[in-house]
């Protein structure tokens, strides 16, 4: 998955990008537990002092990965912002999930494997900790709905609902090969998101 950042030497990008493609590989053949920063350099091709100049252990490479991770899809919710001569209200979501679902395609094997594979909590949990923030706002701005405050349900579980329910909904995408395009499921997510999120208080 590409991390482009300004201002940082290529050959930095060049060598984490080699110790996460060698992790990803790994990732597929052994649990967690089992990888050692060994095996990871002899797979990228490096040798251990290049590793520590990047990450202080396997614990810290994982949460910077994640880290990294997060920031890229932040980036990209945050470009998402093309008008649309649609005029329909629950565009600049389901446009934003859709370039969010696109991002998760291009990068489908590092998704795969982290997401929908190993579970690895830290990437699970960052993705939640992203799509609660992003629903929560979404339910802030979004317009009364008199089906739905009829019901009364908490914002809050609503909110848990409806971010469970994306992870999930990527996962299985991911586990069955993307049957589906990131357009299609996008309006598809945002169908349903506009039915499950209620009212405000």
């Amino acid at each position: 998955m590409s991390t482009t950042t300004p201002r940082t030497d290529p050959r930095v990008l060049r060598t984490r990008q080699l110790i996460r493609e060698a992790f990803i590989d790994l990732l597929q053949e052994l649990e967690l537990e089992k990888i050692t920063v060994n095996r990871i350099t002899e797979r990228a091709t490096i040798n251990r002092v290049t590793f520590y100049l990047h990450y202080r252990d396997i614990p810290d490479m994982v949460e910077k990965i994640a880290e990294e991770m997060i920031k890229q899809i932040e980036e990209i919710i945050n470009d998402a912002s093309n008008p649309s001569p649609v005029r329909d209200k629950d565009w600049p979501i389901m446009y934003k999930m859709q370039k969010l679902i696109e991002h998760i395609a291009d990068n489908s094997k590092f998704y795969k494997v982290l997401l929908a594979s190993k579970r690895i909590p830290v990437f699970t949990d960052s993705l939640m900790n992203l799509m609660i923030k992003l629903i929560t706002e979404r339910a802030q701005n979004r317009e009364p709905s008199t089906a739905l405050s009829t019901t009364r349900v908490p914002t809050d579980i609503a909110i848990w609902y409806g971010s469970s329910a994306f992870i999930g909904t990527i996962i299985n995408w991911l586990r069955h090969d993307m049957p589906y395009t990131p357009a299609f499921l996008a309006k598809q997510l945002s169908h349903l998101f506009r039915l499950q999120l209620p009212e405000t208080d």
